[in-house]
């Protein structure tokens, strides 16, 4: 089973290269961020029309995630526990059925947290926070558990083009990092990092200053993989050219292949 992640920035803008992407690589179950559409805008029969079931939780302008699946997504729950104040809509968790059980995923939309200076940062470590805590309770299921999406967190220099440059942004800042290694420490595996040690292989580019001609980029999403999942784990890269066609999101899809019907 192939499960990717993809931040779209922004699903009206790219349809396009989203449904080229979908009918080249052929993934069973898309977590997406970054909709940018309230969830009556976003894009059902296209979407539809390639064989995907849909969960979506929108919001006009901002944030958004979504999961798609070529199986029936069931038990979908939207928002992150933790604080019921919170509007945003940056997480989604469903289940599918497999012969050998359930698969649950998690499409996540972390917060940037810049500038570090405002209270923007503080959200982003109380999320992390809560993040954390709703983890510790999803792994104690014990099934196959895939938290996908964009983190906005650069785990380490090895993840950064000038990690000097990076130093004061919210998503190498230590204490950012410091909250990833804490959720990864509850038991998570960074599937990426579990088949691939080279240093400088990125999902990110920004559109300025020809970060992506210059291969000036982040490693910021990712895939997380509970014991279970991660003992099915196959196969795991990063869709690197998807950066280079025309109008492409300042991401690029990030996937796994996992063993679904292992017992």
């Amino acid at each position: 089973m192939k499960i990717a992640t993809f931040n779209v920035n922004s699903i009206k803008a790219r349809l396009p290269n989203l449904i080229a992407w979908l009918n080249e690589a052929a993934p069973d179950i898309v977590c997406l961020q970054e909709l940018k559409c309230v969830d009556d805008a976003f894009p059902r029969s296209e979407i539809e029309a390639l064989g995907y079931n849909i969960a979506v939780h929108g919001q006009k302008t901002y944030n958004g995630v979504a999961i798609i699946s070529k199986l029936p997504l069931e038990d979908v729950t939207t928002g992150l526990p933790g604080d019921d104040s919170d509007e945003q809509a940056r997480y989604i968790e469903a289940v599918v059925s497999v012969s050998s059980g359930a698969i649950r995923i998690g499409s996540i939309y972390l917060p940037n947290g810049n500038p570090v200076d405002t209270d923007k940062f503080e959200y982003k470590l109380h999320w992390m926070d809560r993040l954390i805590d709703h983890a510790h309770k999803l792994l104690a299921y014990e099934e196959v558990l895939v938290l996908a999406g964009d983190f906005n967190v650069i785990p380490t220099a090895d993840d950064v083009h000038d990690p000097e440059a990076w130093a004061n942004d919210a998503l190498f800042r230590p204490e950012t990092r410091a909250k990833f290694r804490e959720l990864i420490n509850l038991g998570l595996t960074d599937a990426f990092r579990a088949c691939h040690t080279e240093a400088h292989r990125y999902t990110f580019w920004d559109y300025q200053a020809g970060a992506w001609a210059k291969d000036n980029g982040i490693r910021i999403d990712h895939l997380l993989l509970s014991p279970q999942a991660a003992d099915r784990l196959t196969a795991c890269d990063i869709d690197r050219n998807v950066r280079g066609r025309e109008k492409p999101s300042d991401h690029v899809p990030v996937w796994v292949e996992i063993d679904s019907e292992k017992g």
